[in-house]
């Protein structure tokens, strides 16, 4: 899938092209969920991870989304959603999550995710709290 969302942005799933020294400046310089995480572990994410979107403009990341594939679970976690900061406030945040969860091969599954600040975003993809799920953190990457 390759998306043209005007003015020189557009959305890819293709793994080979995420730019991974800029997912992880990101993650592990800016992102407060990633704190500590090391480029190795970065790396062992994304190659984990059952579908990844990138949002580039003139064919530079700076956004990017992936999905968990947590099968015998029977969901999919969206993690590491970012948008840089100097791109932000143009609906590309609300773009990233809507082909990650609505448009992939995922769309009819059950999702999870994590966020402080962002709750806004995920309620119009139907995201809520639960009050069942419970976390144990993990001591450090």
């Amino acid at each position: 899938m390759k998306r043209d969302l005007g003015d020189g942005y557009e959305l890819d799933d293709d793994p080979a092209r995420i730019d991974r020294d800029a997912v992880y400046a990101f993650t592990g310089g800016t992102a407060y969920w990633a704190v500590g995480r090391s480029r190795e572990r970065q790396d062992e994410l994304i190659d984990a991870s059952a579908r990844v979107v990138g949002l580039y403009r003139d064919g530079r990341q700076v956004g990017f989304a992936r999905a968990v594939d947590c099968d015998a679970a029977g969901f999919l976690y969206l993690a590491d959603v970012y948008v840089l900061e100097e791109c932000r406030g143009r609906g590309f945040g609300v773009e990233l999550v809507r082909e990650i969860v609505d448009n992939g091969p995922f769309a009819a599954r059950r999702w999870m995710l994590h966020t402080r600040d962002m709750h806004r975003l995920y309620e119009r993809f139907g995201f809520a709290p639960n009050v069942r799920a419970m976390e144990r953190g993990a001591p450090s990457y």
